[in-house]
């Protein structure tokens, strides 16, 4: 028999043995809980548009804190008020989530149908900006209009007419067999009318976007590799020329490459804000109290905007800008992905690339691991125009996340949530295909036999399909078309898309989605990228799949 003593004691070690226990089980198992909550968080149907709501206020809401604090010594030095650009901001800010607020109601059918009238405009703009007396001469360049003492740059508002009539465009000529011609005209020539306009203002950087914009396009509808990477090396040579010919232009890419030490002129910036980023460390000085914006760093409540909040902030707040930027990307993509509308992927597709490359470009310079290009970083650069496109862009992603097949199905069944019934946002119209369209699937199913002819990758079927690399076919197709898979030149994006897949309900009772998402004459079921219906393989019974979708007529309609 035991003694109290031992008793106590044994007590105590199996105490303390379960409390290590149950320590080395809370540690193995936290990382799974957080990858379940992730994972619950991404299934629910309307994620994706209220992850782009959280992102959009938070990065606007962060912006507008650091434009104050970087700019408040440069606005009293100038204007006798610490808060007179933060005005500015605010302003177009508000008028940025107007932008938002019209985009994510405007039906997708309207849009395309201004998509023409917006690039007309807005290149227009950017031809009336360069007439002296309407144009607006600063530091050398005639880039802004000024609007009720508000200045509103055209090149800004470019973009997302581009990034619109561009995906209109496209997805109007998706079908096989699509022609080089078909892809290139009248895109490219728009596009470089657009870039000679910005050019003459000068503004080499905002010249950049626009070049990103249109090679997003061109890879996600499929533009073969071997021209897409000709035209990526033509721009490349021509971007090289326009940074010479330049005197500071070329001074600064001879600084970035070290053949000018110059460390109080050309080199000067870049070597304030690595300074700037070295004096913040791991968590800042503190917000406010930042010295590089007391005159030593040029721009620093602009286009180095990172470098003061690195400064501020430290390491920490460097790496959530980061974060929060490789989010926005994630969502963007995965809004793409789980589209079955081809307009609606390539808009989306492009939208977060154009945005993400902004971002990483600034943060680029910033840190000197690229030349100083002078692209702001979006939403948190002071910059109204700016800040108003960028919102507008993010609306038009919040409107394609509502558009996904598992959301359209949620919001119909009356799941509007709390900020749809805040916002008085409504129901999207679901996704169906041309009536033209229809036609030609009954005609495919009553001959089978031209689905058995060689495909061609194109670039209406090929709006979002870098999924599968390599141009390999789909699981299960013939030998001789795997034959031919193997043997076809490659393209910017390999995976067929079904776009007869669609929405079908019954219409009789005046609920359009009342059926919910469903593959158009096929049972539901979810594609591989998580999208109920969005990628069909050959759904149908006695359907050929997408190789049976050529001789496609003109865009879908709504």
């Amino acid at each position: 028999m035991s003694s109290p003593t031992e008793q106590a004691s044994s007590a105590g070690r199996s105490e303390s043995t379960k409390r290590s226990d149950s320590r080395s089980t809370f540690e193995g198992s936290w990382p799974a809980a957080v990858v379940e909550a992730i994972r619950n968080l991404l299934s629910r149907p309307l994620a994706s548009y209220h992850l782009i709501l959280t992102i959009a206020f938070l990065l606007t809401a962060f912006g507008l804190v650091m434009v104050l604090s970087a700019s408040s010594v440069e606005g009293y030095s100038k204007q006798g008020s610490a808060y007179g650009l933060f005005a500015t901001q605010v302003i177009f800010a508000l008028l940025g989530l107007f932008g938002f607020y019209v985009m994510v109601r405007l039906p997708v059918r309207l849009l395309r149908r201004v998509a023409a009238p917006l690039i007309v405009i807005t290149t227009v703009l950017l031809a009336l900006v360069l007439v002296p007396g309407i144009g607006t001469l600063s530091q050398g360049a005639r880039r802004w209009f000024v609007v009720g003492g508000l200045s509103v740059q055209p090149s800004e508002l470019v973009k997302v007419a581009l990034c619109v009539w561009g995906a209109h465009l496209l997805a109007s000529r998706r079908r096989e067999n699509a022609s080089l011609k078909e892809l290139l005209i009248p895109l490219l020539p728009v596009s470089l009318l657009i870039c000679v306009l910005i050019i003459l203002e000068p503004n080499l950087s905002t010249t950049i976007t626009i070049a990103i914009i249109v090679g997003a396009l061109l890879w996600f509808a499929g533009l073969p590799v071997k021209v897409f990477l000709s035209f990526a090396a033509v721009g490349a040579a021509l971007a090289v020329v326009l940074a010479l010919v330049e005197g500071y232009r070329s001074q600064r890419v001879m600084s970035f490459l070290g053949s000018i030490d110059d460390p109080q002129g050309a080199g000067y910036q870049a070597r304030q804000a690595t300074f700037a980023l070295a004096n913040g460390g791991v968590f800042g000085v503190g917000l406010g109290q930042s010295r590089a914006k007391w005159n030593y760093l040029p721009n620093a409540h602009n286009d180095f905007i990172f470098a003061i909040i690195g400064e501020e902030l430290g390491l920490v707040g460097g790496l959530l800008v980061v974060l929060l930027f490789a989010i926005l990307a994630f969502i963007g993509f995965r809004i793409a992905a789980r589209s079955v509308d081809p307009f609606l992927r390539l808009m989306t597709a492009t939208v977060t690339v154009l945005i993400t490359a902004q971002a990483f470009i600034n943060i680029g310079y910033v840190i000197g691991l690229l030349p100083v290009t002078g692209i702001q970083l979006p939403l948190l650069s002071a910059g109204g125009t700016s800040t108003l496109t960028v919102l507008a862009m993010l609306g038009l992603l919040a409107n394609a996340a509502r558009h996904e097949p598992e959301a359209v199905a949620a919001l119909a069944g009356g799941e509007r949530g709390r900020f749809g019934r805040w916002l008085r946002v409504p129901a999207p119209v679901p996704y169906r295909p041309s009536r033209a369209d229809a036609l030609r699937d009954r005609l495919d199913r009553q001959r089978p036999e031209r689905a058995r002819r060689t495909p061609s990758v194109t670039a209406g079927a090929t709006v979002w399909s870098r999924l599968r690399p390599g141009g390999a076919p789909e699981p299960g197709a013939p030998a001789d078309r795997r034959q031919a898979g193997r043997s076809r030149a490659p393209r910017t994006s390999a995976v067929r898309v079904d776009y007869r897949t669609g929405y079908s309900g019954s219409r009789g009772s005046g609920d359009r989605a009342s059926a919910g998402p469903r593959t158009r004459g096929g049972p539901n079921r979810r594609g591989a990228d998580g999208a109920g219906a969005a990628n069909a393989w050959g759904s149908r019974s006695g359907s050929a799949g997408p190789w049976a979708s050529a001789r496609r007529g003109p865009g879908a309609r709504r």
